[in-house]
């Protein structure tokens, strides 16, 4: 079933004041899509969204194992995390285990996207240092990696190092597109985003889930960091956001990732579903409602989790002092038939 962009329509009072449209593709581990909406082969850049396939290598080379990671290093290698403490302490600590430090990340550093933190640092009067960054979790992946395999630990981020290349055949076969050969561009963080169709996405997605055809060593990968996200959504995230509290009360039976400019992924456990999100005006409000639309419809929430996460699921907007003025709705019927 493919059908056109999803609406979703922000209100104020009764009436639509803006309109987001959005993208999507549910695929299985075949590679078969289950359900469009939008060209489901439209190239996008993925993000962050596609960090949890990114993170395999450094489960399936060994180097997890070697350096004895636990489920909260796992998740923070798939993570956007929102510089809290915990999520920079954590980094530290691993990167100074590989016989490392700060100073070999090449994220680049600013300010916690959690405002507390960032406040909290403002007021101490220190600086934000790379460890905050939100993709520093992933780069620590991918330096444990390096040293693990013997690859030098400069240039990692390049397209051409052993780092990137090992990530981008992983993703290939994953996601059934070359994205070792496909165009690409500069993400945030500074690693290679490539352009990939978003049925892929979905594909890699499902296959977190159902490895099929993968080796041995991939699938019980996949497996590692599909339990590692559900067991410490607050590592993937933080406080409070989306991926977090959806996985803190859904994480048997889904996990979720974000994406910058309007993208997300999820995988539905135990049935070997991906999902991929692409809000085409990269608003992230319009993409985190209908990628929670459409794992309530598929029936990831049971009657408690629907219930923790009814602020998401039907979010109000509130104006400066407080009041409810208008909110968001998924204005398409989702017509999900498979």
């Amino acid at each position: 079933m493919i059908g056109d962009t999803l609406a979703v329509d922000v209100l104020r009072g009764d009436l639509v004041e803006s309109q987001h449209r959005v993208m999507a593709v549910i695929a299985d581990a075949s590679g078969a899509v289950r359900a469009a909406w939008g060209d489901p082969d439209r190239a996008v850049f993925a993000r962050s969204a596609i960090k949890p396939v990114q993170a395999l290598p450094l489960v399936e080379t060994g180097a997890a194992d070697r350096f004895g990671l636990e489920a909260k290093h796992i998740a923070l290698a798939c993570s956007s995390h929102m510089g809290e403490p915990e999520h920079g302490e954590t980094v530290l600590a691993w990167l100074q285990h590989i016989g490392l430090g700060e100073s070999d990340l090449a994220c680049g550093s600013h300010d916690p996207l959690n405002l507390g933190a960032a406040y909290d640092l403002v007021r101490a009067g220190v600086a934000a240092t790379a460890s905050r960054n939100n993709c520093s979790g992933k780069h620590t992946g991918f330096l444990t990696t390096a040293v693990h395999c013997g690859d030098p630990v400069a240039g990692y981020l390049d397209h051409a190092h052993p780092v990137q290349q090992r990530v981008l055949a992983v993703m290939s076969a994953m996601s059934g597109f070359d994205c070792r050969t496909a165009a690409y561009g500069i993400d945030g963080c500074g690693i290679p985003a490539v352009a990939t169709p978003l049925s892929s996405i979905a594909v890699a997605m499902a296959r977190l889930d159902d490895p099929v055809g993968q080796p041995p060593a991939r699938a019980a990968a996949a497996r590692r960091i599909v339990e590692a996200m559900a067991a410490e959504p607050f590592y993937v995230s933080g406080t409070g956001m989306t991926p977090t509290r959806t996985m803190a009360v859904a994480g048997a039976r889904t996990v979720v990732k974000t994406g910058a400019e309007g993208v997300y992924t999820a995988c539905l456990r135990g049935r070997g579903l991906g999902i991929a999100i692409k809000a085409v005006d990269g608003a992230e409000r319009g993409a985190a409602l209908t990628v929670l639309q459409l794992l309530d419809a598929l029936g990831a929430f049971d009657a408690a989790a629907a219930e923790a996460l009814a602020d998401l699921l039907q979010p109000t907007l509130h104006n400066r002092a407080g009041a409810a003025v208008g909110g968001l709705r998924l204005a398409s019927d989702l017509e999900i038939r498979f």
